[in-house]
């Protein structure tokens, strides 16, 4: 995956420790995520994650709007429930730039990305609480393949978007 991407309203950088400050602000707004840590703690997990991105080949982006360069919440490819040969997409915007489109043309960008460095297809997996989410999938091209039981607060919905014709390729 590239290092960077970009849309006419969006900068794509991969996270890292410069981001441990808005990032601990994205995780006290969760109804249900974990307890955000300190500063520090948080710039050393972000470290790791980008050290991952790059050993990897791909990972979670920062965006940034491109008119102040204002982090607004994070885009890119995850393991996380799916494989390394197929990953997630995953997605989330700090509740005050919700409802401006970013996290659809983030996704649009990572998406083609990735189907342009040769993954047939990625997955993504929300939560059933999170009706949001499957508007911005849908549009991407993601169907609902199956629900699975989740956490005790939740159940998730397993979505595939396979790469368009003629863009597949080998995933290095």
């Amino acid at each position: 995956m590239p290092s960077a991407l970009e849309t006419p309203r969006l900068r794509l950088r991969p996270r890292d420790g410069r981001d441990a400050e808005w990032n601990l602000a994205l995780l006290a707004e969760h109804p249900l995520g974990r307890a955000p840590g300190s500063v520090e703690d948080e710039r050393e997990r972000l470290d790791a994650q980008r050290a991952t991105f790059e050993e990897r080949g791909f990972g979670l982006y920062a965006i940034e709007l491109a008119s102040t360069g204002e982090a607004v919440g994070y885009c890119g490819l995850v393991v996380g429930r799916a494989s390394a040969s197929q990953p997630e997409i995953a997605y989330e915007l700090l509740r005050g730039h919700v409802g401006h489109g970013y996290a659809t043309e983030a996704a649009a960008a990572v998406a083609d990305a990735a189907f342009d460095a040769g993954f047939p297809t990625l997955w993504a997996t929300v939560a059933t609480w999170n009706a949001p989410s499957f508007g911005v999938l849908a549009k991407l091209g993601f169907a609902g393949t199956r629900r699975a039981g989740g956490d005790a607060r939740s159940v998730f919905v397993w979505l595939r978007c396979r790469a368009p014709r003629r863009r597949h390729r080998t995933a290095p």
